[in-house]
């Protein structure tokens, strides 16, 4: 199915989209709720502002992310990679 140059809301239940590819796509406001995205790849990706719970993010890599902001466990990202790189 191709969906393109139109503006729809659509209510996904117990579908399977693997494989599926999204580009130049605007899901502001989206909501996943049991969503399995494992293997899944995100480029040029806005999640300003987003919130994250109850996710597995097990061997998950983010690089070259703006990550001004962003906590972990309440803990800002920022100071964990400065207490880091300390460390190292």
């Amino acid at each position: 199915m191709n969906i393109s140059d139109s503006k729809h809301r659509l209510n996904v239940t117990n579908a399977d989209l693997s494989s599926s590819n999204f580009q130049n796509v605007n899901l502001q406001a989206a909501q996943f709720t049991d969503v399995n995205l494992s293997r899944s790849t995100f480029a040029d990706i806005n999640f300003a502002g987003s919130k994250l719970s109850n996710v597995n993010l097990a061997e998950v890599e983010i690089s070259d992310c703006d990550v001004t902001g962003m906590k972990i466990q309440g803990v800002l990202v920022s100071d964990l990679l400065k207490s880091y790189e300390k460390q190292a």
